[in-house]
């Protein structure tokens, strides 16, 4: 453990009003929520069904929150639902789950139903962040009476779905800046000790530690190791404090951490980390990686669906 410096808040006691609007106004709009996004998910419309499901108000800012679902959407088809940008910071996750549907989701046609939030935290995307406005983190926030309004939102949307969702698959990136800035933010923000961890270089997932589906999920990493390497554990065996139970997976209890990848009762569930930072990866490959992964899952669900 190590004293936190982090320059918001007084170490040790965690933040209250005046610490979380100081927190705000250092906050800086980096990129365009309706430039790489908006535009993007418009341009499928001649494709897809696009649904605007929720909308974001953070001061002057409005952000209106869209799914891609498929046109062919039948009543007897299992569904599948991918997620991005639930960190908006992690850029591929966002892209990926874009460049998925420009190039592969239509393969799928007519043998599953398909829903898509590529973009699930845009105040967060434009500012390049881990957190909502509120300094509150999306993707410890997907139960009931949901703190974050992204992930009640998103909720629902998916509720009526119910078990007809046979797969979940939620885009993320663990990034240099998890040190240097979000767990330093964090500590400060719960007046807690900063604990600094390794960053993993290279593509790993984290599974359901109470539904591992440890076959289901070797077959993504397999598939993504053809795109980009995969994360090596460390000395210890592990992965972000981890063990490591099959090559590139850790497991994580979902619905008890209000993780994104819990809120559905799918059968086949997984979150993606691609490491963008790696000298080893473009920006690309990261978003090639979160595209194979995506098919690799479909194929893999569709595959045991059909035994």
């Amino acid at each position: 453990m190590s004293e936190n410096t982090y320059p918001v808040g007084t170490p040790g006691q965690p933040w209250g009003g005046a610490e979380r609007a100081l927190w705000l106004s250092r906050q800086t709009r980096h990129r365009s929520y309706a430039t790489d996004v908006l535009s993007v998910v418009e341009r499928l419309r001649d494709r897809f069904d696009v649904q605007q499901y929720g909308q974001l108000d953070y001061g002057e800012d409005s952000y209106p929150l869209m799914a891609v679902r498929s046109r062919d959407w039948r009543e007897d088809l299992p569904t599948v639902l991918v997620t991005g940008g639930v960190h908006g910071y992690e850029t591929s996750g966002v892209h990926g789950a874009l460049q998925f549907l420009q190039t592969e989701a239509e393969r799928y046609a007519g043998r599953v139903n398909l829903l898509v939030a590529p973009c699930v935290s845009p105040w967060a995307y434009e500012r390049i962040h881990r957190w909502n406005a509120d300094a509150v983190d999306p993707n410890r926030s997907f139960r009931e009476d949901s703190p974050a309004g992204e992930s009640a939102a998103l909720m629902r949307l998916v509720a009526p779905l119910g078990d007809s969702i046979v797969l979940h698959i939620d885009l993320h990136e663990t990034t240099d800046t998890d040190e240097s800035e979000f767990r330093p933010a964090l500590a400060a923000r719960d007046g807690k000790p900063y604990e600094p961890d390794l960053i993993p270089d290279g593509f790993y997932l984290v599974g359901d530690s109470e539904n591992p589906q440890l076959e289901f999920q070797k077959a993504v990493v397999e598939a993504v190791a053809k795109v980009t390497h995969i994360a090596p554990p460390d000395d210890q065996g592990e992965i972000i404090g981890s063990k490591v139970v099959s090559e590139g997976v850790i497991l994580y209890p979902f619905k008890p951490l209000g993780l994104c990848a819990g809120l559905t009762n799918a059968r086949f569930a997984t979150t993606t980390e691609v490491y963008p930072d790696s000298p080893r990866a473009t920006p690309q490959q990261c978003n090639d990686a979160q595209v194979t992964a995506v098919c690799a899952a479909m194929d893999f669900a569709l595959g045991q669906a059909a035994r």
